[in-house]
């Protein structure tokens, strides 16, 4: 009966176009993009925790801070409680590439298998590493330091192996490899050094780092915001002191990685460049390459990633500002507010540097001016970041203003807005394609294969 019912499902599956009768507003393509952004927003935030939690704990053993030791466990017992969302949508986004995309889901699981295992085993030792970490915490903090410090760090380690390896797939289908990459299909199965050399492309380094990056930044100005809400609602003097040092950790992090990630943005849009692409050859009729895409020329004018890129130029600019605001409203607990001025002073010029980045004039008066004004604007935040961690010493927490709590909660919405519109954009630069300049991989639902029940 097992059999006829399973004869008769395969049948009917075999049948049905999934792809025509298929509703939803943007398409396919839209639907499978917003459910990978669910993953990704869970994802971000599990890998940023995971590789801080164990160096916050270990800072707090080495300075004796029991507030580390708080902050790090509230970390994991996030990733532990949301870990099961996140896969929950990653296994649908698989669901609907083997669906919508089984031509591309089994070019990539065939070419890049050996990948995908040592991802997959990165995973696992992510997954023990943390389940470990968090349910020995009472026990192994205090007796066995050493040993529950090394299975946090085994968390981080394992989470942030799984991300470089997904990266490498991730850059492969932006630029398909290089100018030498091997075409998905090419009769490479089971080949461990041609995966190999599909993931060492050109822009491989540089998104690995700006990930590192981005996965480090925009959770740290997650948890300032967390903790700003939280503050709301502790009725304790010793909780409130708590969660207003917590918007200090997350703050002073957050700042520090943003300022790295530019660095990394310019690296990646120039591997980009200078046809790092798949046989240098040209794209389809009527499409550009991502570089093109990304920045509006020639036939990436008017594009959806460009006009993204100016959307999140302007988002940017707006951490940053509002950065600079939050660094001087924090000021105030330093008994002299001594520092406040010079945070000030920087503030305003990375305000009007930011500013004129994003201003009609930002050409004005030669083609590069936008890219000074910016580098001005990442060198104010860094000359304020380095004042505001100086005077953190002497601050008094536990009375935050209402409006240094708002800016905390703008800044967590706006940089997880910013990381994820950062990852649409990207995938956008190699439309039409879902493989960089291999015709038989669009953006397009594929063809179901066919056969069934021959």
């Amino acid at each position: 009966m097992g059999w006829i019912s399973l004869s008769g499902l395969e049948l009917f599956l075999a049948q049905v176009e999934v792809a025509e009768e298929f509703r939803f507003p943007g398409g396919i393509r839209v639907f499978t993009g917003l459910t990978m952004l669910v993953h990704m927003f869970f994802a971000e935030l599990f890998v940023g925790f995971a590789i801080a939690a164990p160096v916050l704990q270990a800072w707090g053993a080495r300075t004796g801070s029991p507030r580390m030791d708080r902050l790090a466990h509230s970390m994991v017992r996030f990733n532990v409680l949301t870990f099961s969302t996140g896969a929950t949508f990653a296994v649908l986004f698989v669901v609907l590439l083997v669906g919508f995309y089984p031509q591309l889901t089994a070019a990539l699981f065939t070419q890049f298998f050996y990948i995908i295992v040592l991802a997959m085993l990165s995973m696992f030792l992510a997954l023990w590493g943390m389940y470990s970490y968090y349910y020995k915490w009472d026990r192994f903090s205090v007796l066995k330091k050493r040993r529950h410090a090394l299975l946090g760090f085994s968390m981080g380690a394992g989470i942030w192996m799984w991300m470089v390896f997904m990266s490498g797939i991730d850059s492969y289908m932006t630029n398909g490899g290089g100018p030498s990459g091997v075409a998905l299909g090419s009769g490479n199965i089971g080949s461990f050094g041609l995966a190999l050399q599909g993931i060492f492309n050109p822009m491989f380094v540089e998104e690995i780092l700006h990930r590192t990056f981005a996965n480090l930044s925009w959770p740290a100005f997650a948890l300032a915001a967390w903790a700003a809400f939280n503050y709301i609602r502790a009725k304790s003097p010793e909780n409130k002191a708590f969660y207003d040092w917590a918007t200090s950790v997350g703050l002073t992090w957050g700042v520090g990685f943003l300022l790295l990630q530019p660095i990394g943005g310019f690296a990646i849009a120039y591997s980009l460049k200078g046809g790092y692409y798949r046989g240098e050859g040209e794209p389809l009729p009527g499409s550009a390459r991502p570089y093109e895409n990304l920045m509006g020329i020639g036939g990436g004018a008017g594009s959806t990633a460009n006009t993204l890129l100016i959307v999140l130029l302007i988002m940017v600019v707006a951490l940053f500002v509002l950065s600079n605001i939050a660094m001087y409203m924090g000021a105030g607990r330093h008994p002299d507010r001594g520092s406040r001025r010079p945070i000030q002073i920087f503030g305003l010029v990375a305000a009007v540097a930011g500013l004129y980045a994003i201003s009609p004039l930002a050409d004005f008066p030669f083609l590069y001016m936008r890219y000074i004004m910016l580098l001005v604007m990442v060198l104010a935040t860094f000359g304020a970041l380095l004042t505001y961690v100086r005077g953190r010493l002497r601050f008094r927490y536990g009375s935050p203003g209402t409006a240094y709590r708002v800016v905390l909660l703008s800044l967590g919405i706006i940089a997880a807005s910013t990381a994820l519109g950062m990852g649409w954009m990207k995938s956008n630069s190699r439309v039409p394609y879902t493989v960089y300049n291999q015709p038989d991989f669009t953006v397009e639902a594929e063809e179901p294969p066919s056969g069934f029940g021959r």
